[in-house]
């Protein structure tokens, strides 16, 4: 699996800043490149392997438009992550629901989507709260299963936030599951997880799932 890097934002060292500043980082996600062409001849040789003829009129951009649209799924953009001093010392859930998640299935290579709930309990900063759907998308523009998702999102919250605690949960539809196989459509895994005190103590993990809408 391939790791996100955090940069300074237009510096190449960390910068020391004060508790009082914001902070911005710049988040990048490390992994290999696509290879377009290479992509391309792979679909040529799967449409040909399918039984069909992949220099119709119908089918003959078809490798050039798989390629890219593959490409775009599994490159998450970069951002900059902002966090602020928590100045009023707000040490109630910050919730972020019904985030949009799009993704990848690594055994079938078949979309899953849904949405996530992102919460935290603040510490000594508080997060821009357009960044938690960054993050979200960060870990799901990849090959994935939803289960090591949700839990790296809620681990890189909890690395480079250090929060009280975090919690997340994923409700999303798989394709490998609703159109193949069993084909049950419209069900939806729901998958969660937690980090300090939203694992560890009761009413803050109640609450979490209470605003997340699901039962904890």
């Amino acid at each position: 699996m391939s790791e996100s890097v955090v940069q300074p934002a237009g510096g190449s060292s960390p910068a020391v800043s004060p508790d009082h500043q914001q902070r911005r980082l710049r988040v990048v996600r490390g992994r290999g490149a696509v290879d377009l062409e290479a992509a391309q001849r792979a679909v040529t040789d799967l449409l040909i392997a399918l039984g069909r003829d992949a220099e119709s009129e119908h089918l003959a951009d078809t490798p050039r438009r798989v390629a890219h649209a593959y490409a775009e799924m599994l490159a998450p953009r970069e951002f900059n992550l902002t966090t602020f001093p928590n100045e009023e010392g707000y040490d109630e859930l910050v919730l972020a629901r019904d985030i949009p998640v799009q993704s990848l299935c690594e055994h079938h290579l078949l979309p899953f989507e849904g949405v996530a709930h992102v919460g935290y309990l603040p510490g000594d900063r508080i997060l821009g709260l357009s960044k938690l759907a960054r993050v979200v998308e960060l870990f799901a523009r990849d090959l994935q299963v939803q289960e090591r998702l949700t839990k790296q999102v809620a681990d890189w919250l909890q690395q480079h936030l250090e929060p009280k605690g975090v919690g997340v949960v994923i409700e999303a539809e798989h394709l490998c599951m609703s159109m193949r196989g069993v084909q049950a459509r419209g069900s939806r895994t729901v998958t969660s997880a937690l980090q300090g005190l939203l694992r560890e103590d009761p009413r803050s993990r109640q609450e979490f799932f209470a605003l997340a809408g699901v039962h904890g």
